[in-house]
């Protein structure tokens, strides 16, 4: 078998599921060759933690500026892009140009011009992007698939969606580069990004006209001033204030988001640990959606990000019925942790309710891993050998680009109070 060459650019907090997995699992399959970062420090702790925790040769480094010298010498048949969301769009689109596939790192891009970009690259240069939605593969999530694809409630007309981050997990998305929503897009693009492919892949349909409300009304410190707030400071480390915060984020206390941000800020200025409750911030955290689908279902979709749980509730209502489904995350902070932990669920249940019968509930598998155990099963499936799938998980560009469509829609939504038809965004 003829292994494939990998490089990736981005060593920040998501980059290890990446390169670790390569490393440990798939090395009969692939061979990884490279880092491209802004910072050394951050890629020189990549290498160290490919040679401590998984046994790996260290591999070459380049900077931002030399990312085609890494294409050159490299010549890898894949390039992994695990950026700021603002920058995937230039790597995946160089990366094709120099005729290499990509897998991305969700979401593929911020805005609908970006978003026209990559889809003209990939009908110029007939390159392949696979888009990293891992939530495709979590049990309870291929079970909704099925369920709806066996007709067990008939034609799926209207779903009820509230998505629910937590003062851990919520607050963390307000202390980093996505609190700029030019950065990210907002939590509508990079969060619900993930929300709206497990919709499009339930129903089998694409978003058609989307309506939204959005705005900042827990974080950001005109909501703490209300609030009574009297006291504020810009980062935790070295401040008094942050030591009495039940927000803050204390970079010294942890060893690998100290080694990965505190220990690497000299190089290039950021800053992981600022106040959720500071200036700055343009992302919305309460927000509430509706949208219309090809297929005629309705969406109603909320997401706010200062709650006292992690989870969601899904409602599916059929011709022929209902299903719900409930699902509790563990709360986490990226990075600062163990990875299997990231979006694993610690309850789970789905109950059907036909429309002329008693009310039954599923049985789910529990599986092991990230993101309800859908992160081993995504990573066989890029860097393994996949099996058949005939629930379709794997996420090509078009589905990459009809999951952020929705969120981009619906911030335009919230700027302009109107309606937004997600084909005139990619005209």
């Amino acid at each position: 078998m003829t292994k494939k060459k990998y490089v990736l650019v981005g060593c920040g907090s998501r980059s290890e599921m990446f390169y670790g997995a390569l490393a440990r699992d798939f090395r009969e399959t692939s061979e990884f060759l490279a880092f491209c970062d802004i910072n050394r420090t951050r890629m020189a702790l990549a290498n160290r933690y490919l040679r401590e925790k998984y046994d790996h040769p260290e591999v070459a480094t380049y900077g931002a500026d030399a990312f085609d010298t890494m294409i050159e010498e490299q010549k890898p048949d894949v390039v992994i892009v695990t950026t700021v969301d603002r920058l995937h769009h230039h790597y995946i689109i160089r990366a094709m140009e120099a005729g290499c596939d990509v897998i991305s790192e969700k979401p593929m891009t911020v805005d609908d011009e970006k978003c026209r970009e990559i889809m003209d690259a990939v009908e110029r240069t007939g390159r392949k992007l696979r888009v990293t939605f891992n939530y495709r593969y979590a049990s309870y999530h291929s079970r909704i698939r099925e369920l709806i694809m066996s007709g067990v409630i008939g034609d799926v007309n209207s779903i009820h969606f509230e998505w629910l981050l937590n003062t851990v997990h919520g607050a963390d998305y307000f202390r980093r580069w996505h609190r700029d929503k030019r950065n990210s897009g907002g939590l509508l693009v990079h969060k619900s990004t993930h929300h709206f492919d497990l919709v499009n892949f339930w129903l089998g349909s694409y978003p058609e006209t989307v309506f939204a409300f959005g705005d900042l009304r827990f974080y950001g410190r005109e909501n703490a001033e209300k609030r009574g707030v009297t006291e504020f400071y810009q980062r935790a480390y070295g401040s008094e204030a942050a030591k009495e915060d039940h927000f803050a984020l204390h970079l010294d206390q942890n060893e690998n988001l100290k080694a990965m941000y505190l220990d690497a800020e000299h190089e290039d200025g950021y800053q992981r640990d600022q106040s959720v409750f500071g200036d700055g911030i343009n992302i919305e955290d309460t927000m509430g959606v509706t949208v219309r689908y090809r297929n005629k279902a309705i969406l109603t979709y909320s997401l706010n990000a200062y709650m006292p749980w992690e989870g969601f509730n899904v409602a599916f209502n059929g011709s022929k019925g209902r299903i719900e489904l409930k699902v509790v995350e563990t709360s986490y902070v990226n990075g600062g942790g163990d990875k299997a932990l990231e979006g694993a669920a610690v309850g789970s249940s789905i109950i059907v309710f036909p429309m002329f019968g008693e009310p039954y509930s599923v049985e789910l598998e529990k599986a092991a891993g990230g993101h309800g155990g859908g992160d081993p099963v995504l990573l066989n499936d890029l860097f393994g050998v996949p099996a058949p799938d005939p629930l379709k998980r794997a996420a090509s560009h078009v589905d990459g680009a009809m999951s952020i469509m929705t969120g981009i829609a619906a911030n335009q939504s919230i700027r302009t109070g109107l309606p937004v038809r997600v084909a005139d965004l990619l005209k």
